[in-house]
Order: C-alpha cells, then sequence, then structure tokens
C-alpha cells in the first residue's frame, strides 16, 4: 500500500480524534447532561461549548474535507501520475490537517482559514496530476 493510501486512512481518521477529544474532555466535566451521552450524541453537542465545541466542528470539517483528497490521491493514482509526488502531497496534506485541528482549538480563526486553504490548495494539486 503507497504511502499515500496510509494517508488516506490517516485523513479519515483525524475527525475521528478531534471528536474524541471533545468527548474525553466531557468526561471530565460535571453534571449529568454535561458528559458524553451515546444515546444522543447530537444532543450532547448542541450544548457544547468552547474548545469542545470547536473539536466537534473540526470534526465536520475533518469529514468535510475527505471527498476531494480521496477523489484527487484515487484520480492521480489511476492516471499513473508519479507515485512519490502524490505520496508527498499526501503527506502534506495530512500535515496541514493536523496545523488545521491545533488551530481550530486554538481559537484561531483567521490562521484556521489560512491552513483550511492550504489543505485544498493540496488537494487540487493532487488532483491536478490526474
Amino acid at each position: 500500500m503507497s504511502i499515500a493510501n496510509w494517508c488516506v486512512l490517516a485523513a479519515c481518521a483525524l475527525p475521528i480524534v478531534s471528536v474524541g477529544l471533545a468527548k474525553g474532555g466531557s468526561a471530565r466535566r460535571g453534571g449529568k447532561n454535561q458528559v458524553y451521552d451515546n444515546q444522543a450524541p447530537r444532543e450532547w453537542a448542541k450544548d457544547l461549548s468552547g474548545w469542545q465545541q470547536r473539536a466537534h466542528a473540526a470534526q465536520q470539517n475533518g469529514f468535510e474535507a475527505l471527498p476531494l483528497f480521496i477523489a484527487a490521491v484515487v484520480l492521480a493514482q489511476q492516471s499513473h501520475a508519479d507515485q512519490t509526488r502524490i505520496d508527498q502531497l499526501a503527506l502534506l496534506f495530512i500535515a496541514i490537517r493536523i496545523v488545521y485541528l491545533i488551530t481550530y482549538l486554538a481559537n484561531q480563526g483567521t490562521l484556521r482559514s489560512l491552513v483550511w486553504f492550504a489543505g485544498v490548495a493540496t488537494s487540487v494539486a493532487i488532483l491536478a496530476m490526474a
């Protein structure tokens, strides 16, 4: 399996990590309605605030970023583009998405938007190889 394919798996796991942070953080909060409730996860998410709300939003954005990245990797590989370059850009995408998560949690809106744009540009660059 190529490095880019492993990066696809990592990109799929990042949103789960994002929401896992929020869920783990809620286990330390007090009150019955503030602890993560697996029976009503959407109700729980509506009551989030602060960094936990941002972690949940980062999860949603992570899932939104997946289709373009996965399609770019698959199409570039199917067109027999330079696998080394695909791998490099896929690794860059993962690094960018990790920075994106950090900037989201740190409530750095402008920087987060710039990092988001870099992630989209990286996916487009992979797709352009197809």
